[in-house]
């Protein structure tokens, strides 16, 4: 049952000496889930299931906006934004919160991250809640000089200007109209209003790091990720959208198969279908749903 100290309001968190910025919903004292955003989003991507899971199930989620992302500090000079770098924000996120073994809700770039994770650290992390994001971005080993090529090339080039619109509608409709996957403006919206400054002179600017639009200069290659996803041990919830960016694609059947312990649920909506306010509460319910039907996972929350 919830306790009736829930709150649906998040608490903003700063974690890393400052380097991670974070919202938190839930009791300070309830079992912890780490919540991980993907690519050029931040911590408000979990704005509408969070509330809904602390509820529920009685945890915290703590939502981490990963470096160069939302409020978090941007990389330093001279750094890039390597897949596996955003590890050690987790890493570090879970050293200031004293998490031992992770429970990681886990959304596209940030499903990804967690897949690295569990494969490599297995005795860290608890559970795996995928939302519409398996494995990462891989480059076929024939094209690993072209990549490096293509990335050498784009960082040496001058950054581009942040974006900068005349209010915070402006900057919705840009999020929605240039979007690498569809989304509406309701489901943009809590995104973009994490992400803008308001300057001086009335406009709004990102805060997102330039630098994350640059090509990267190495990738895995597919046969690395199918390893990485067997070696993972945790068992997975996977929670796809029916237009998200998995399905049936070649790809994403041979991701599914590499994992051992995988189950898969395919809901109506799209790649945010945890922030369209039409899917979130379906997805709610499945996550509830399935951790209540694991023993190990009502034992791990009543401890």
């Amino acid at each position: 049952m919830p306790h009736p100290a829930t709150t649906a309001y998040p608490d903003p968190l700063s974690l890393a000496q400052g380097r991670l910025a974070a919202l938190s919903w839930g009791r300070v004292d309830a079992p912890i889930w780490l919540a991980l955003h993907g690519w050029l989003d931040n911590a408000a991507s979990f704005t509408r299931l969070a509330p809904l899971l602390v509820e529920t199930l009685d945890i915290r989620i703590v939502a981490i906006d990963f470096r160069g992302h939302g409020h978090s500090a941007h990389a330093p000079a001279g750094n890039d934004y390597a897949l596996w770098d955003y590890c050690h924000d987790v890493l570090d996120a879970m050293e200031d919160l004293d998490i031992e073994r992770a429970s990681l809700l886990a959304h596209s770039m940030g499903a990804a991250v967690t897949c690295l994770l569990a494969a490599a650290l297995p005795d860290r992390i608890e559970r795996l809640m995928l939302l519409d994001g398996l494995g990462a971005l891989n480059t076929p080993a024939d094209d690993t000089s072209s990549q490096l090529r293509k990335g050498l090339m784009a960082h040496r080039r001058p950054l581009s200007q942040t974006p900068r619109y005349p209010d915070l509608a402006t900057a919705v409709a840009a999020r929605v109209a240039g979007g690498v996957t569809p989304l509406d403006t309701a489901t943009a919206t809590p995104l973009v209003e994490r992400n803008a400054d308001v300057t001086a002179d009335g406009h709004v600017q990102m805060r997102t790091d330039s630098r994350l639009l640059k090509p990267s200069l190495v990738r895995f290659t597919p046969s690395q990720v199918l390893a990485l996803l067997a070696d993972i041990q945790a068992p997975v919830l996977l929670i796809e959208g029916e237009q998200g960016i998995l399905g049936e694609r070649t790809w994403a059947e041979k991701a599914r198969q590499a994992v051992p312990r995988l189950t898969r649920h395919v809901l109506a909506g799209g790649h945010h279908l945890h922030l369209e306010p039409e899917a979130v509460a379906r997805v709610a319910q499945v996550i509830t749903a399935h951790e209540l039907a694991t023993p190990e996972s009502v034992e791990g929350r009543a401890r």
